[in-house]
């Protein structure tokens, strides 16, 4: 491969320093398995499954045949009082997948538009029970929720909420879970199961019967996979019930075997009332998400409207793409034939052991992880998310991709990653993390 002459001055990137990008580009051309090539040649181990999506590793012919076959049978179908049959099919395939009673999806094309759609979700359920006061919103403190206009109001990462404070919607944020004496556990944390509380305080404060739902990561992965205590989704489930409240899990990163299990949700024992889903549904070929609600949500709604209209307002252009529901049926067949959430359960152990390998390096002030997700939390630099920027960048030239956001590391190799492939990674982040001035 040669280098490709670019002009990069058109595209506006997201989540990006432009202005450092353009200066130093660092930049993918092609991808198999758990690698990635650049224009230039050089293979880049992919250490976050391209961002938290490929869990079935890159370029699977499966998923490649099936958009193919799609395309050329049916490229799009409205989903706006029309229909395609494979919509059905995936809807069907899903809730076989997810936690009981969780068997009535919406798609959209995002994690963000999931979010979106989930809050619009609880707000009608609300209103169809009698109870259109409860629109204010609980999150948590370091939690991601996407971008669009309601997942932004739910961030509990404030540089992501900081520019657009002015139109943000009502919502309340719990503590994040993680504290010092936290540090380097491996697996979810003895104690803390008590910060759950802070729901009934809200609770208390503002009034139960005001909130809607409470959103919360099983396991929140953007800031870097903080690990939850044994027991606070469970104390969530109970005061959520407690007080009428819709308890929704993100499972937009830990979705489709991250854990060991299909879902979070399965893997701690806690079934929420909606559920979102994204990236890992087609292995990120396609855009594509979902909202997962319990069968009488979708109900209350549909039932509460009489008149010849859409029971519930809301839906996009690419709702239920036939092209990308081909490729999420493609990429639940190989999650299947390939017995790839057994995979992760049993290579789990030998992930972590690796990861915690990585204790006593220089750059390293915490390790967290479960499942096939693991944080490397840097040792603070200058300025708060300077290090993580110049080492992921560093990482990259010594062929290594790994997701960084602020001064953390989040470390998800795909669910087909071996130990070849591990080892390799872990002598990468050794190189770059084992230096003792960056």
């Amino acid at each position: 491969m040669n280098q490709i002459p670019i002009n990069m001055k058109n595209h506006w990137m997201p989540f990006t320093n432009n202005k450092m990008f353009q200066k130093q580009p660092q930049m993918f051309q092609k991808a198999e398995g758990v690698r990635y090539w650049t224009p230039e040649g050089q293979e880049i181990l992919d250490g976050s499954s391209g961002l938290f999506t490929c869990a079935a590793g890159h370029g699977r012919k499966e998923i490649a045949e099936a958009v193919y076959k799609q395309l050329m049978e049916l490229d799009y179908s409205p989903h706006f009082q029309r229909a395609a049959p494979i919509s059905f099919e995936l809807a069907e395939a899903l809730s076989d997948l997810l936690p009981e009673g969780l068997d009535r999806i919406f798609f959209g094309s995002s994690g963000s538009e999931a979010v979106d759609s989930a809050m619009k979700i609880c707000l009608a359920y609300h209103k169809a029970k009698g109870e259109p006061q409860r629109t204010r919103f609980v999150s948590r403190s370091w939690g991601y929720h996407g971008v669009n206009l309601g997942g932004t109001s739910l961030a509990g990462m404030v540089g992501n909420r900081r520019d657009f404070s002015g139109v943000t919607c009502d919502v309340v944020h719990m503590r994040h879970t993680w504290n010092e004496d936290q540090r380097f556990t491996k697996g979810q944390p003895q104690d803390g199961a008590d910060l759950a509380d802070d729901l009934e305080e809200i609770c208390q404060t503002y009034g139960g019967e005001t909130i809607a739902a409470v959103f919360v990561e099983p396991i929140a992965g953007s800031i870097g996979t903080i690990v939850p205590p044994v027991g606070y989704l469970q104390r969530l489930r109970e005061l959520a019930d407690k007080y009428g409240i819709l308890l929704v899990f993100d499972e937009v990163i830990t979705g489709f075997g991250r854990t060991g299990s299909a879902f979070a949700a399965q893997e701690f024992g806690v079934i929420p009332d909606v559920m979102t889903m994204a990236k890992a549904l087609t292995n990120g070929a396609i855009p594509m998400s979902a909202v997962a609600v319990k069968t009488e949500i979708q109900a209350a709604v549909i039932d509460s409207i009489t008149a010849d209209r859409p029971e519930l307002m809301h839906g996009y252009t690419y709702s239920a793409h036939p092209v990308a529901c081909a490729a999420a049926l493609a990429t639940l067949g190989i999650y299947k034939n390939d017995g790839l959430f057994e995979k992760a359960a049993s290579f789990s152990p030998t992930f972590l052991d690796a990861v915690f390998s990585l204790r006593n390096l220089p750059q390293v002030s915490d390790l967290r992880g479960y499942g096939m997700m693991a944080g490397i939390q840097l040792t603070p630099g200058e300025t708060p998310g300077a290090k993580g920027s110049a080492v992921q960048r560093k990482l990259f030239d010594e062929g290594l991709h790994v997701k960084a956001t602020g001064d953390a590391l989040i470390f998800a190799p795909a669910l087909v990653t071996e130990e070849e492939d591990l080892s390799g990674m872990i002598d990468v982040l050794q190189k770059v993390l084992g230096q003792a001035d960056l």
